[in-house]
């Protein structure tokens, strides 16, 4: 089975690729294709994965290459985990919705939105690249915003788009530990939302909903991280728990007094960061894997630093260093390719599943995966704050979908006028003029 990864080059496709080599199983991949537009970046990374693959026989064989068309022919599955602009371009998105003090977070507000208006024609060349050279293959998205990614490129391919994304793995898994679940993959986790904008309102062990027993706790509420971020008081008040991406909107305010009194942002850390591991390994002798381990356990461990600190949650717990997002794709991948019938938290069309939105609308929700797909469970109706914030934000990844389908500069204005975390027209404007002064991917915009 051959996989192609798009944006091969990128500093997380190790971890890819070490949950491919622990599936030993018939159907599994055997055949990986790294693409990336940097031939530099795709050498770096292609020795770190021969050194990850040294010992395993049955490892899947890699290859690299910067032509689009000839890594997607014949690929069984696709993973885009594409970054337009770069890092440099994340650290550009935080600068100019700083300097108006709003958030410049990459999939949050006004960053998420100008990550979203460069990314979306990419995606859409490239799901209707997908569409042409390999009708069957499986698409599953990693790239940010996923949600509005995967619906830009759900026009072209329908459901064999697939979202997915690791917070509320990383979220379930947090709340059955604190439970006690000895087994988190028994557990049913009732979560509802869009991508880095949902809530987990039950998790039922045995038919029991066990989330109620964690409400009542205030030892329990503090003891993990989503308690820490946002308090267990504030907590009890939702009767659920967020995922991490909320506390932007619940403490908007400290977050960005804490991310504008940053000695760096996210981007600029991770920019730095990482253009020391690919300069590092322009040297032949370094050990890659080495080099590659050492950086992403810094890169971890720094995951929103300014939020914890604001809210004095301290450091992360070492069990939620080790990612996941690699293993919500396999388990996917699996299933879909063997008919391995799992239920996994995915971003698809919503279908009937949330009355508030229309059918095409992309949401993320636990879904049973198949041979045929992933098929979204019916959920209970959210409450009216949490639609309240869902239907706006989907109303803004729209105004994205339309700037970037008609080039309306205008339409662009709106998508971040009307964000929630975005507190004028002026404003708005004016972040329009500062994004496409620093990012020539948005000249399309007239």
């Amino acid at each position: 089975m051959k996989l192609t990864i798009l944006g091969g080059g990128g500093f997380r496709v190790p971890l890819v690729y070490g949950a491919l080599l622990q599936d030993h199983a018939e159907g599994r991949v055997t055949h990986v294709v790294l693409h990336d537009l940097d031939a530099g970046r795709l050498s770096a990374v292609t020795r770190v994965l021969a050194e990850q693959a040294a010992g395993v026989a049955d490892a899947p064989e890699v290859t690299a290459t910067t032509d689009l068309d000839e890594a997607l022919r014949g690929a069984d599955f696709v993973f885009s985990a594409i970054r337009v602009g770069g890092l440099e371009g994340r650290a550009d998105d935080e600068r100019v919705a700083l300097a108006e003090g709003v958030l410049g977070q990459e999939t949050v507000g006004a960053g998420g939105i100008a990550y979203g208006l460069r990314t979306v024609p990419v995606a859409v060349d490239i799901a209707q690249r997908v569409a042409r050279l390999a009708p069957d293959a499986w698409v599953i998205n990693f790239t940010n915003p996923a949600g509005l990614v995967t619906e830009a490129m759900s026009r072209h391919l329908g459901d064999r788009v697939i979202g997915i994304c690791d917070s509320p793995v990383g979220l379930g898994r947090r709340i059955a530990r604190v439970l006690g679940v000895e087994n988190p993959g028994e557990a049913w986790i009732d979560y509802v939302g869009l991508n880095h904008l949902g809530w987990v309102r039950g998790l039922r062990v045995a038919g029991r909903d066990e989330l109620p027993r964690l409400l009542a706790d205030p030892d329990l509420l503090g003891s993990f991280e989503e308690g820490k971020l946002f308090g267990a008081d504030w907590l009890r008040s939702l009767g659920a728990i967020p995922n991490e991406y909320l506390h932007y909107y619940y403490f908007n305010r400290e977050a960005v007094r804490a991310y504008q009194q940053a000695e760096k942002t996210r981007g600029a850390f991770l920019h730095e960061q990482q253009a020391r591991f690919y300069a590092e390994m322009k040297n032949p002798h370094a050990p890659a894997l080495t080099v590659w381990d050492r950086t992403r356990a810094e890169r971890e461990a720094t995951y929103m630093a300014e939020n914890r600190e604001t809210a004095g949650a301290g450091e992360r717990d070492e069990d939620d260093l080790s990612g996941g997002y690699e293993k919500v794709a396999l388990a996917l991948m699996r299933a879909i390719a063997r008919d391995e019938r799992t239920t996994l938290i995915l971003n698809v069309r919503n279908r009937r599943t949330l009355s508030v939105l229309d059918t095409e609308a992309v949401i993320e929700v636990p879904c049973l995966v198949d041979a045929n797909g992933a098929h979204p469970v019916t959920v209970d109706p959210l409450p009216d704050h949490a639609t309240g914030l869902v239907c706006a934000v989907k109303a803004v990844e729209r105004e994205v979908l339309a700037a970037a389908g008609s080039g309306s500069r205008a339409t662009a204005v709106k998508a971040f006028a009307l964000h929630p975390l975005v507190d004028s027209v002026n404003v708005a404007r004016r972040l329009v003029e500062g994004y496409t002064d620093v990012h020539p991917g948005l000249a399309y915009l007239r």
